[in-house]
């Protein structure tokens, strides 16, 4: 069957701000991703997504956006980002833009005029209530807030200056929908869209039900004492995706990845009915609970094959800018970060990385005290090494310090006295310049991969199998398609495995460690190889 291009692509997440500055100013910005889109297209990349550069007072760096049509001027202006979608599609790329189609900021005109008075010509655009009931937000407490104007509360289901809109009013749907159509007439490839399972609520405003739950799983809306039943994963959210669908297919094959949590049986919904009719691809945040040993991994392929079966494609993450980087999960382990890209570049499903895993940048740990992040003020008397042992990112600052270009002043991000957020102390060990110098560097590894992927398109289309009968430490699996099969196996012990498989030749190897022929590998620790049966 013809698949949508974007089953076949990989993605690159760039957080605008921490990118490139391009003026001096310590602010990553348009013009500084246009300067590096040859390095990401040397390195094989085919898709970048951006997270948003719209207007906005900046209150969560974005994702508060005041105008949809506008360009925040510390990124640039609307000929920047028309500069930017030609010079992607230039060297043949593409470009997802982020849309955050829930809730605006709270300095949006239209909020503005919604929270004015009880009956102004867009008092129903937002979610309003004379009394909160008992839903919480996505981060924790009420999202019921106070406006004194109205008398009334106003609901978020993130922070509290990003007041939901109202989908249940057809004037708000029709306006968010030519928003959409705006973009994709400008030449945006679809969108990245965020936190899409809470468009719609309940009309009754129901509570909650309780549950035990204090601390939520990575994929699990629920926690803090309730059951999310009311607020997030309603059906008309589900029913919202086909029509988006719709309205992008209007202007041709676009792309529509959403930021989802919940079951896997939940989320799923949300790419429609067999055809793949809803969105295209989401996001499945339970891998990035992932233990590093091959047990964890084989039961996550198993897991996906069966959630994502053809002609759905899975995605793979394994960070981002809210969510703690691989790196330093790995503990900066430069062969575990090897495999782990090996795994993400060759399983069946679509990888996306964010911006300077390819040189394994870690987390800088900033203190809560001094944050721009504004999600830490809400946890500012909880002592910080109690998410560090949870593993959760409170402080999303820390996964957001500025691109590791080189040894230079500031990394080579910017030529500023201050950057934005601070660099990370190693960015003279590990950046770029450094790596793309090195053979064996981790940067060498992700180009390496990319180059196969896009080579062979059992990588990118086949189906997988899992191999059977490997030591308990190795993972193996057969990528298949139209009579082309690779076989790759990942050692996670730190210890060298003799793996029995016949095969024909080496393919691509990790280390030159990775070695073997007629009917035996051996695999170096953390080592791992493609090979042709």
């Amino acid at each position: 069957m013809t698949r949508s291009w974007y089953h076949s692509s990989n993605i690159y997440q760039i957080y605008p701000r921490s990118f490139m500055d391009s003026n001096g100013d310590g602010i990553g910005d348009l013009q500084g991703v246009i300067q590096k889109l040859d390095y990401l297209h040397d390195l094989g990349f085919e898709a970048i997504w951006c997270s948003p550069f719209f207007s906005s007072p900046q209150a969560d760096f974005g994702y508060d956006i005041s105008d949809y049509k506008n360009i925040a001027p510390e990124y640039g202006t609307m000929d920047d980002a028309l500069q930017l979608i030609e010079e992607v599609h230039k060297r043949g790329m593409r470009i997802v833009f982020d849309m955050v189609m829930n809730h605006t900021s709270d300095q949006n005109a239209w909020f503005l005029e919604s929270r004015s008075s009880r009956n102004n010509p867009k008092a129903d655009w937002y979610i309003w209530r004379d009394k909160p009931n008992n839903w919480n937000s996505l981060t924790g407490g009420s999202g019921w807030r106070y406006a004194p104007e109205r008398k009334q509360y106003y609901w978020s289901s993130f922070l509290n200056f990003q007041p939901d809109l109202n989908y249940r009013n057809p004037q708000v749907k029709q306006t968010m929908l030519d928003i959409v159509r705006f973009w994709l007439s400008k030449g945006a490839d679809g969108f990245r869209l965020d936190i899409f399972n809470a468009i719609y609520k309940d009309k009754d405003f129901r509570d909650n039900p309780f549950t035990l739950k204090l601390i939520p799983a990575e994929n699990d809306p629920s926690g803090f004492f309730q059951e999310a039943k009311y607020n997030l994963n309603l059906t008309e959210s589900f029913e919202f995706a086909k029509e988006l669908r719709q309205t992008t297919e209007e202007f041709g094959e676009k792309i529509l990845l959403g930021e989802v949590s919940g079951s896997r049986q939940l989320i799923r919904r949300y790419l429609g009915d067999a055809v793949n009719d809803g969105l295209g691809l989401v996001f499945d945040f339970a891998m990035l609970n992932f233990k590093f040993n091959a047990a964890c991994f084989r039961q996550l392929l198993a897991d996906m094959e069966a959630a994502y079966p053809d002609p759905f494609m899975p995605v793979y993450v394994f960070s981002n800018h809210d969510r703690r980087r691989s790196a330093d999960k790995l503990g900066g382990d430069v062969r575990k970060e090897k495999l782990l890209a090996l795994f993400q570049l060759t399983a069946r499903g679509v990888p996306c990385v964010y911006s300077g895993e390819e040189i394994g940048m870690t987390n800088l740990a900033l203190p809560f005290s001094s944050a721009l992040d504004p999600l830490p003020r809400k946890f500012r008397f909880i002592p910080r090494f109690f998410f560090d042992w949870l593993g959760m990112t409170i402080n999303r600052d820390d996964v957001r310090s500025p691109m590791q270009w080189d040894a230079s002043k500031n990394g080579g991000f910017s030529s500023a006295e201050k950057t934005w957020l601070p660099l990370h102390p190693n960015y003279a060990e590990i950046n770029v310049q450094n790596e793309l110098q090195n053979e064996q560097s981790l940067l060498n590894a992700f180009k390496a991969l990319l180059k196969f992927r896009k080579a062979n398109p059992a990588i990118t289309q086949g189906s997988l199998e899992l191999i059977p009968d490997l030591p308990a430490d190795v993972l193996g699996y057969r990528r298949v398609y139209n009579g082309e099969t690779f076989s790759v196996f990942l050692n996670f012990s730190d210890q060298p495995r003799d793996v029995k498989t016949e095969f024909r030749e080496i393919a691509l190897r990790l280390t030159p460690h990775d070695d073997g022929s007629g009917s035996a590998l051996r695999l170096s620790p953390f080592g791992g190889i493609i090979v042709s049966p």
